[in-house]
């Protein structure tokens, strides 16, 4: 049996040095009196990990750990008061700072380089989801007469499906809007809904060597130059494969190059999907493959709002709301680390509510995440009393 509870062993994996330095940088313990940035840390990782329902939850939940705190690099519970007041006040970007830091190491794992499509380049999901707020209560999040809501426009990285990067907007902001500021890498590529379908924005990234792979609206206007040949051996989804460029003046300001259109048939949904894309070496099939991957940002929407605690909120300010998606960030970075260590095929559901039944219980964490089904118990000691007679 380990001396230490399973949540301590999960902080122990992560790196408090550069913590610290982020800490130090953006000074988040200026004049701090105990309840430190790293308390503050675990705290809200506690809040996502036990799904705390409100400040009360927290600092009940870990005062009830007494005895194990030091272990989480805390000397005491923290009371509900200054949870809410700290969530108010020390500021967000030190969590989303320490969340792409995270990225860049836990977020790396060899399990999670994407085997399923030949090509080099990087695959990245662009997709926004909306998070509902009460606006009498949550006043500064504006998106309709009557409700609030924050947006997160998200850029998953395809290799692990996690966010490369997150832009959180006020509900009003449109998706293409909230995707100009994303930064892209030279040569990747981007997978994106119709409403990403910005000729102005798509020409920003064509200038910068990114491709793109978007699903066209109906009213496109265009002109067809050349209908490529399908192969023989070609898929039957496959309708049509074509060069184009842009009827309408308007248009074709905003983007003036050709373009790549890709007719494909969606038997699920027994409907033609339209796909526009500057690529054009890849086959056919290749380009509907990649916009069939872009559910898995869905499934990333899905996950976060259903195992982690970010459907409400335990604090009503902009800057409580911003901690807590960062802090849920981290959290769901952490379990996919912790998924891609373990030997058991963990479903990350699962994987969540074992781990939230057994948060304080003292038991070798990778044993555990190995074979959860089996009863650890260490061997008793081996006597060395010698023989009396």
């Amino acid at each position: 049996m380990a001396n230490i509870t399973l949540f301590s062993q999960i902080i122990s994996k992560l790196d408090r040095t550069k913590f610290n330095k982020l800490v130090k940088d953006k000074q988040t313990d200026k004049h701090c009196k105990g309840y430190n940035s790293w308390t503050h840390l675990v705290s809200m990782l506690f809040c996502q990990f036990a799904k705390s329902q409100s400040v009360r939850d927290i600092s009940n939940g870990l005062r009830s750990a007494t005895g194990n705190l030091n272990h989480l690099g805390i000397s005491s519970a923290p009371s509900k008061s200054t949870i809410s007041y700290q969530n108010k006040n020390r500021t967000h970007e030190l969590f989303k700072a320490y969340y792409f830091h995270l990225f860049e190491s836990l977020g790396q794992h060899p399990k999670f380089k994407q085997v399923k499509f030949r090509i080099k380049t990087k695959i990245f999901l662009l997709d926004s989801t909306t998070i509902s707020l009460c606006l009498s209560i949550f006043d500064w999040a504006k998106y309709k007469t009557a409700k609030g809501a924050v947006k997160m426009h998200t850029l998953l990285d395809f290799d692990g499906n996690l966010p490369a990067y997150v832009n959180i907007t006020d509900g009003k902001t449109a998706d293409n809007k909230g995707a100009y500021d994303i930064p892209l890498l030279k040569g990747s590529v981007v997978v994106a809904d119709r409403f990403y379908n910005d000729f102005q924005l798509l020409n920003v990234w064509d200038s910068k060597g990114v491709f793109f792979v978007i699903r066209h609206k109906e009213n496109l206007q265009y002109v067809s130059l050349k209908e490529n040949e399908l192969p023989e051996n070609y898929n039957q989804h496959i309708l049509k494969d074509e060069i184009i460029e842009l009827k309408s003046d308007v248009s074709k300001n905003k983007y003036p190059k050709k373009l790549r259109r890709v007719s494909v048939w969606n038997e699920e949904k027994n409907q033609v999907i339209e796909l526009i894309t500057n690529q054009f070496n890849w086959s056919p099939n290749t380009i509907s493959e990649l916009y069939k991957s872009r559910w898995q940002v869905e499934i990333f929407f899905r996950d976060i709002k259903q195992i982690l605690h970010i459907k409400s909120f335990i604090g009503t300010s902009e800057n409580a709301v911003m901690t807590q998606i960062w802090t849920a960030l981290i959290t769901i970075l952490i379990l996919k680390a912790l998924k891609a260590q373990s030997i058991f095929e963990w479903h990350l559901s699962n994987l969540v509510a074992f781990i939230r039944l057994n948060l304080f219980v003292k038991i070798d964490l990778q044993k555990w995440l190995n074979k959860p089904f089996e009863e650890h118990i260490d061997p008793p000691p081996i006597s060395i009393q010698g023989v009396l007679f």
